[in-house]
């Protein structure tokens, strides 16, 4: 496509040019009318997004018709972990993972944003899974009961359109059927039904309604609800260079938490190489661990004062230096490391990310 802005001199021009020449985008036209969506509180411009509560606030369940008595009070213990408000969390937040975070955009964003683009072939998809080890920033909240609960959850869904449903340690909910010792309780596999019907129903709407899913452990994951996940993507293990940026975002040269100055000496090119395997949860840990060292002897000062004084010694707090890191990193040893190897087959096997990049680790990060 030859990419250009129309005005409105000639459009017409556009409209009557011949036949053979490349297609000529309206991105004017576009950016005014994810403009106009924006300004009623509904695209998605990023995740640090700040729509008007007065433009997004909950329809009344009053509305909902068809609903019984017990089905609006499901309806009100649902509503109660729907998203409204900025969650604070931006797009930057979220170190590497550069292919993947544009993968969501596509999948979740830019159906909103730019619904023109996405018509016919390029139909939004209806759902996407975030699979890896743990810790590497795939979550954040889901909450289910029962096979009314779910059916629930997706009428709301569709009543609040614009939105998306975030299932969290899916394999929780939808493990493979038949493989439970002892056989599998009735109300599981009647839940596991409601949810493979609900998605159904997605796939031959048109709404903006999405399911974003995410697991530890892919291979549990029942083989119907994977064909209805149309894109499942790998969130790996961070690279060296995530890894070396999420060290020193941690533990810059100087930092001051809570009113205590924190100094660091460290080669984080090293250390982003000795923390091969270590997820980002692992590093953070590590990192709060390597912090503490110094700090604590303000905790020996403090328990050891005797009362009535009222001379406290003077502590002169030492450097985090890469020995330190180094030492914490002999004792505690990275959570997932072990697991690598089966997400990367598994990865071979069902990966339908559509990503074009080396699917590496050096691609990967997290927050």
């Amino acid at each position: 496509f030859n990419i250009s802005f129309a005005t409105a001199e000639n459009k017409q021009q556009l409209r009557t040019a011949g036949k053979n020449r490349s297609q000529i985008i309206d991105f004017h036209g576009m950016i005014q009318d994810a403009i106009k969506v924006s300004s009623n509180g509904i695209a998605l411009n990023s995740l640090n997004w700040d729509p008007d509560p007065s433009e997004r606030l909950l329809k009344p369940h009053s509305a909902f018709i068809g609903m019984t008595g017990e089905m609006r009070e499901l309806a009100t213990v649902v509503s109660k972990d729907i998203y409204l408000h900025n969650l604070n969390v931006k797009w930057d937040d979220i170190i590497g993972l550069d292919a993947t975070k544009r993968l969501v955009k596509e999948a979740v964003v830019y159906p909103i944003r730019y619904p023109q683009l996405l018509t016919g072939i390029l139909s939004p998809w209806k759902g996407l899974l975030l699979y890896g080890p743990p810790g590497t920033g795939k979550t954040f909240k889901w909450r289910g009961d029962s096979e009314k609960l779910v059916r629930v959850l997706f009428e709301l869904v569709w009543y609040h359109a614009p939105s998306t449903i975030f299932l969290d340690e899916l394999e929780s909910v939808m493990s493979q059927r038949g493989t439970v010792s002892g056989g599998e309780h009735e109300g599981s596999r009647r839940m596991k039904t409601e949810l493979l019907v609900q998605m159904d129903g997605l796939a031959r709407s048109d709404d903006l309604v999405f399911v974003l899913a995410a697991s530890n452990l892919p291979w549990e994951l029942d083989s119907a609800m994977l064909r209805r996940l149309e894109k499942r993507i790998l969130v790996d293990l961070p690279s060296k260079e995530a890894r070396q940026a999420m060290i020193e975002h941690w533990l810059p040269p100087l930092s001051n938490s809570g009113g205590v100055e924190l100094r660091t000496d460290l080669d984080y090119s090293l250390l982003g190489q000795k923390t091969d395997g270590y997820s980002g949860s692992d590093i953070k840990l590590v990192c709060k661990e390597a912090t503490m060292r110094p700090v604590r002897k303000i905790f020996d000062a403090l328990e050891n004062h005797q009362q009535g004084n009222s001379n406290l010694p003077v502590i002169q707090l030492d450097t985090i230096t890469t020995a330190d890191f180094l030492h914490v990193i002999a004792y505690t040893k990275p959570s997932a490391k072990k697991l690598s190897q089966k997400y990367t087959a598994w990865q071979r096997e069902f990966d339908v990310s559509g990503k074009t990049e080396n699917k590496s680790r050096e691609d990967s990060g997290n927050y």
